[in-house]
């Protein structure tokens, strides 16, 4: 499948050579897609691409199907997620490792073989199908670094924006680390849903506007040790409210805009820490994959859709807010 314009509309099936691994690299025989709001931001020109057509979507998940010149650990038919930012295999963020990205830069995950480095992969956990591996590698890599940046540990509280991806499975984790998860929607439905799948606590944002008042009724005036951050300018000033003294407000969304009018004294005067997130490593993937492995974490898969039906995933995710977890495409 490519994308040949920056409009939501501009897909279509298309016929390309099979690839063949080079030194280092692997064929993947890619068998599910989970879409993210990036793969949205870049059909909608929110985020420009270098060029079009492109095989579009960062994640997704698969099997080995053949092995290049100098691989090694890794096995034909073994099932395996592709890290969607091959350079950046650990450490601090540089502009070399966000250099390269799947489903941009190199082709996404629309695309039934693919050749990607063998350093970039990571084992699917055994317990996991390939659709709901695909939800990893952004999603549960980001919600991983979350968790780990606000230090959660029993006794510690985690507030979580909406049901995406992201913030489900940074309510798994936080659940998995035996913290208290609250958990913001306008949907008494997701918000059912949300109490199923672990959250202690649940604020119905369109009832109660003010959350971030209600976050610090709900904790006794403290707050909250992570706020995960997934909406953007229109929440980013209850977020700081919201958290508690040393508390840590972990930004990753823009899908209410990009510019915030911020007022630095609560930042200052609680200690926040405010951290931006640009999902994370070859090696965060793997601590992330480990996690889920060891609580068995299940990622919520909302809906799959066809290939064919690639053009309505993308209407559905950009419709914002109806779906709960993560939105899915099959070969």
């Amino acid at each position: 499948m490519q994308l040949t314009a920056p409009e939501l509309t501009a897909f279509r099936q298309a016929a390309l050579p099979d690839p063949s691994p080079g030194k280092g690299e692997v064929v993947l025989r890619l068998r599910a897609a989970t879409l993210n709001y990036l793969d949205v931001a870049i059909a909608t020109g929110q985020f420009p691409a270098p060029g079009f057509p492109l095989v579009p979507v960062a994640d997704g998940a698969g099997e080995i199907a053949a092995l290049g010149e100098g691989v090694g650990g890794w096995s034909v038919g073994e099932r395996v997620l592709p890290h969607f930012m091959p350079n950046w295999q650990g450490g601090a963020i540089t502009p070399h490792n966000v250099a390269a990205m799947r489903g941009l830069t190199l082709p996404g995950s629309l695309a039934e073989y693919v050749a990607v480095p063998a350093s970039s992969l990571a084992a699917l956990p055994a317990h996991l199908d390939f659709v709901q591996g695909a939800a990893l590698p952004i999603a549960a890599t980001t919600a991983w670094n979350a968790v780990r940046s606000a230090r959660l540990k029993p006794g510690s509280v985690a507030v979580l924006l909406g049901t995406g991806g992201v913030s489900i499975f940074a309510l798994q984790f936080a659940k998995a680390c035996g913290a208290t998860a609250i958990l913001a929607s306008s949907s008494e439905a997701k918000l059912d849903r949300a109490r199923q799948a672990g959250a202690d606590l649940l604020i119905n944002y369109r009832a109660t506007p003010a959350w971030d008042e209600e976050v610090l009724k709900l904790t006794g005036g403290r707050g909250a040790d992570l706020v995960l951050e997934t909406v953007g300018a229109a929440t980013f000033a209850r977020s700081l409210h919201a958290a508690a003294m040393g508390g840590t407000v972990f930004t990753v969304g823009f899908v209410a805009g990009t510019v915030a009018q911020v007022d630095l004294l609560p930042i200052i005067v609680k200690a926040l820490r405010v951290v931006g997130n640009n999902t994370g490593s070859v090696a965060d993937l793997a601590e992330a994959v480990r996690a889920i492995a060891a609580h068995r974490i299940v990622p919520v898969i909302d809906r799959v859709f066809d290939i064919g039906d690639t053009a309505a995933a993308y209407a559905e995710l950009s419709a914002g807010g109806r779906h709960f977890g993560k939105l899915a495409i099959v070969h």
